[in-house]
């Protein structure tokens, strides 16, 4: 079965605004503040679905450009697959090896060279160790790294298949 581009495309952006919904409902509504990591796992979703609703309202006639916006579209949902599985390793850590918390993301933000942010927060924190939400006995972090490896393999579809 051979989908159109811009069907997967615009499933690519459904994707990202339902995650997005989602990460905010538990945010506002459930009172769940994210951590620094799921705050980078969110700017992938949403790098992801910019360039994914880009290729679907351009939809070029040039295979070249749709691949360029189906790679960009990869690599923002490829970020967050990383940041998840490093959020899940870190939770998984014995209590002993667990960062101590840190300041906010936006002290740091204020404070420190943007390289100096990302070392800090890919390092991990007491924060992003605790696990504030579960479903079916996973934690949110490891129910993200499994929606987003799903929204890979369609990204990486897009990018490699024959058009």
């Amino acid at each position: 079965m051979k989908l159109n581009y811009r069907l997967v495309n615009g499933l690519l952006v459904l994707a990202s605004i339902i995650g997005m919904s989602f990460a905010l409902y538990l945010e506002h509504w459930k009172g769940l503040n994210p951590c620094p990591l799921c705050i980078f796992q969110r700017v992938g979703l949403m790098a992801m679905g910019l360039f994914a609703l880009i290729g679907f309202i351009h939809h070029p006639a040039q295979n070249v450009l749709k691949r360029i916006y189906a790679l960009l579209a990869a690599i923002g949902i490829l970020w967050s697959v990383g940041v998840a599985a490093r959020h899940v390793w870190i939770q998984h850590l014995p209590a002993d090896e667990v960062p101590s918390c840190g300041p906010g993301l936006n002290y740091l933000v204020e404070a420190f060279p943007m390289k100096d942010v990302l070392t800090q927060v890919f390092t991990g924190s007491g924060e992003c160790a605790k696990i504030d939400w579960t479903l079916l006995g996973m934690s949110l972090p490891m129910w993200s790294l499994f929606f987003f490896i799903v929204l890979a393999v369609i990204a990486l579809y897009q990018v490699f298949r024959k058009i």
